[in-house]
Parts: C-alpha cells; sequence; structure tokens
C-alpha cells in the first residue's frame, strides 16, 4: 500500500492549523479550528480505507479489488457530526456577541480566584491538615 506523501503533509498542515485555532479565545476561531480538524480527521479516514477500487455492490461476479464501505460511512457520519457541533458553536458565538459585544471566552471567577492563590503561594480555603490530606469538600466534612 503506497501512502501520497504531500497528502499527508495537508492532513499534517490542517491538524496543526485546527488545533492552533481551537487554543484561541475567540469563538469564531474555535468554530473555524473545529471544522479543520473535523475535515482532517475526514482526511485520514479516506487514506486509512486504502488505494480506490469498484464499487462493493455493482457485479459481485468481478474479480477487481473493491473499496471498502466502511470508512466513507465514517466519514459521512463525522460531516455530520462536525456540522452540527459548527452550528452549536456558532450559536454560542453568536449568543455571546450579543451579550457581551464580543465573541472572547472569559475567564472563570474560580480559576481567576485559584491562580491568585497560587501566587500567593497560599492554600484554599477547602484544604484542610487535619483530614489526612484529603480536600475538604462541601457536605463531605467529617
Amino acid at each position: 500500500m503506497t501512502v501520497n506523501v504531500l497528502l499527508l503533509l495537508v492532513i499534517a498542515v490542517t491538524f496543526g492549523a485546527g488545533i492552533t485555532l481551537l487554543l484561541e479565545r475567540s469563538l469564531t476561531r474555535i468554530v473555524v479550528g473545529t471544522l479543520l480538524v473535523g475535515n482532517a480527521v475526514n482526511l485520514v479516514f479516506l487514506v486509512a480505507s486504502g488505494a480506490a477500487g469498484r464499487a462493493p455492490i455493482v457485479d459481485p461476479d468481478d474479480p477487481s479489488p473493491m473499496s471498502d464501505p466502511l470508512p466513507q460511512a465514517l466519514v459521512l457520519t463525522a460531516i455530520v457530526i462536525t456540522l452540527g457541533v459548527a452550528g452549536f458553536l456558532l450559536a454560542m458565538a453568536y449568543r455571546s456577541q450579543q451579550l457581551q459585544g464580543d465573541d472572547e471566552v472569559q475567564d472563570d471567577i474560580e480559576d481567576t480566584l485559584i491562580m491568585a492563590l497560587a501566587e500567593r503561594d497560599e492554600a484554599s480555603q477547602s484544604w484542610e491538615d487535619d483530614t489526612g490530606g484529603e480536600p475538604d469538600e462541601e457536605g463531605a466534612d467529617r
């Protein structure tokens, strides 16, 4: 089985660009990154399916190698899933634009507090040393 090196390079660049965009804070860039990663996965499925052959249901008596229909079905399913996720993310970006005026993902308040505690090298209030080093969660006090 021979693999097209140019197609592998396209897959690597598409994955790289998609992952880079997924790590951004703008929801529109996250949507584009999701679409790029979805398309890269589809290309991986097609490369992994092997060489093209005849249709599997046309002539059962033909001895030539036939194509595997499973990767094609997986690609169709992945396209539908990617479309659904993209629609959901676009709706989130639109709603964020309406509420905040931009589509930037905001920092979580609890994450900001934990980062401030870490910078001051202090323990949080939910940690007690007398419990044997276990977190003191609400409702789990001894």
